[in-house]
């Protein structure tokens, strides 16, 4: 269970499940790699009173072991509810690619689709994508669907996320 911060902006209030730290693992694979591999991950949703939630994604790579191997793609950006229950995500990516994703919000399910993709000269291609985030038995399940380096929209990327107590380090939240 989450509370609700009394200085949420109130167009945030279908947004509002997901602020807080989140931690966990998933998967990932594509065709363009040599093989699949599973992460670590750590998103940070937080507000300071004005109507978006900033946002922050980094990921890791596991070994057998769940020892974090090296870090591996990272992520900040703004989420900006707009009327109807409709989102924009704007996200940058230090490879080199920025994003505008726009969605709608139902209940604790957001589905968002790429708008635009611009990168620089030397960041891989990419070219669309879809994401589905979802509140699930109070864990925050996702999932990145991707086109890029030639390749049709296809699976890349999920994971599945306990919300992180006030206080408790990341890593403990399976023992809360």
């Amino acid at each position: 269970m989450f509370e609700i911060s009394q200085d949420l902006h109130p167009d945030l209030m279908p947004l509002a499940w997901l602020v807080g730290k989140w931690e966990g693992e998933g998967v990932g694979g594509y065709p363009t790699l040599d093989e699949d591999f599973r992460f670590a991950q750590e998103i940070e949703f937080s507000h300071n009173g004005k109507p978006f939630l900033a946002y922050t994604s980094r990921t890791w790579l596991l070994d057998e072991e769940n020892n974090r191997v090296r870090p591996l793609a990272s992520e900040t950006g703004y989420w900006r509810p707009r009327p109807n229950r409709e989102v924009e995500v704007l996200l940058a990516h230090p490879t080199g690619f920025v994003e505008v994703w726009v969605g709608r919000v139902t209940g604790a399910k957001i589905e968002l689709r790429t708008d635009v993709v611009a990168r620089t000269e030397s960041a891989k291609e990419v070219n669309a994508g879809h994401r589905l985030y979802g509140l699930v038995e109070g864990d925050l399940l996702w999932a990145y669907d991707m086109a890029a380096m030639g390749q049709p929209l296809q699976a890349h990327v999920s994971a599945r996320l306990r919300r992180v107590r006030v206080g408790e380090e990341p890593g403990d939240s399976e023992n809360a």
